[in-house]
Order: C-alpha cells, then structure tokens, then sequence
C-alpha cells in the first residue's frame, strides 16, 4: 500500500472570521484562501461575512471590497476588470476563472476563492508565474521571417488566412486552462500545456510567418507536445471560451504531415 507524506505547511487550516455589520439585508460568506510564506505558519482559509449590496456584483468587486474595507493585507493580482488582461484568474467555487466575470450571485453557498492551483503560491491569491512565462517565451510568440517587409506597407494577409487566427488570437494567457489540466500538473517541468500550445499553435497557422519548420522542431518532444491526453479540462474552464485541446490536436497533425 503507497504511503504519501505531504510538504511541510501544506494543511489549510480554518482561519479567522469577520461577520457583516448588522443590518446586512444580502450577507454573503466569501472564504479566502490566506498564506504568507515569510510567517512560517500554515495556510488557512479565512471567512469574510459581506453585505453585496456594499460592493459590486462580481467576485473581484467582493474581493476589492474585503481589502479596502476590512482587512488590507489580503494580497491578489487586478488589473481591466474587463477580462482582458487575465491578472484575476483564480479558484473560484472549485473552478479555474477570472474573478472579474464571476458573478457573485452564480456561486451557492459559500464562495471559496483559493490561487490556481497546483503552482508555487507567492502570498494568498498570487501564484507564481515564472514557469509559465518562461515556457511562453520557449515558443518565440512573435512572428519570424527570413524575407524582408514590403517598403511601403505592412505584411498582408487574405481575409480567409486571418479568419484562421480566430479562437486563437483571443488568448489571455491567464494560465486557467494550463493549471487545469492534470498532465501539466504531473509534468510542467517538461510539457509546455495548453496555454502555450495554444500560442505555438498560433504562430503556426500564421500566414506570415516562415519558421514552421523550425516552431515544429521545437514541440518535437515526447513531453512537450505529447503529454496531451484529450481531458479537455481546458477547454471547459477557459474563461475566453477557447479550446486548447483542439489547437494541440491540430499541432500533432501537422507534425504527421510532414513525416509523412
């Protein structure tokens, strides 16, 4: 029988609890994930009790609210409120998504907010991301050509080309989709995840482009590419709506192509 010991500290132990002033007509529990790593003490989850009819109606709006008003250590990353920017991907009601388009209301129960998991945790909501640049820089996301640009103009596309970019380019690079999927979990050191797959996808498709044989070089690696195991875990909690599996599968296809 396997025995399994986990890391020191890992336990999330029950945290303190801030009830709403009296006379909250719309008290809601929201329960948050705390650590700091400079105190040496375990990760707990505190509860803060908040009247929604004092913030807005977004998980993000509760979360402001808790720092503003009742305790300013709570530490996260925020930035367009928008669901452009990704900063705000978190574990929201055991989902992977961006706290600035998760409606408060759409949670029963309680609303347990933890960082994406499975990724080293800086302090409370912030993961540590650094990994996960460095595998999105491994891919050169620019475009690379070996011919110069037109003197007078920018390189063109036809319009059926940039239609091919569509459910790609909207990519935030928030990490819910990577920090998602099981094999990244057990392989990150190695397998790029969708989330830069997606990217290298990309680039691949891109009209423009002309190192396709070398971006193909690149993701020719048993970890890399083929750590994908269709779980679809990516597609599913992508707060853009995109499918990461489905770009993986067609980046394997052009790797038959050309063996072929």
């Amino acid at each position: 029988m396997a025995e399994f010991s986990l890391p020191k500290n890992s336990q999330v132990l029950p945290g303190k609890r801030v009830e709403a002033a009296a006379g909250a007509k719309r008290a809601r529990n929201i329960r948050v994930y705390r650590y700091d790593p400079d105190s040496g003490e375990n990760p707990r989850l505190d509860t803060y009790e908040i009247d929604l009819d004092k913030c807005g109606p977004m998980v993000l709006d509760a979360i402001i609210y808790i720092k503003n008003e009742i305790d300013p250590t709570l530490t996260f990353r925020r930035s367009c409120r928008e669901g452009i920017c990704g900063s705000c991907a978190m574990n929201i009601d055991g989902t992977n998504t961006l706290a600035c388009t998760k409606a408060t209301e759409s949670v029963k129960g309680d609303v347990k907010i933890y960082p994406l998991p499975h990724m080293p945790v800086h302090k409370d909501l912030v993961p540590d991301l650094t990994h996960f640049y460095a595998q999105y820089a491994s891919i050169k996301p620019w475009l690379q050509t070996d011919t110069a640009p037109p003197p007078d103009r920018e390189r063109l596309q036809s319009k059926e080309d940039r239609e091919k970019l569509d459910g790609l380019y909207e990519c935030i690079l928030c990490a819910c989709c990577s920090t998602s999927c099981p094999s990244y979990w057990w392989n990150s050191d190695r397998y790029l995840g969708p989330a830069i797959l997606l990217q290298a996808y990309r680039w691949l498709i891109d009209s423009r482009d002309e190192a396709t044989g070398d971006r193909l070089d690149n993701l020719e690696d048993p970890f890399r590419l083929y750590r994908c195991h269709t779980i679809m875990n990516c597609a599913k909690t992508c707060p853009k709506n995109l499918n990461p599996a489905q770009a993986i599968a067609e980046v394997k296809k052009m790797m038959l192509t050309r063996t072929l």
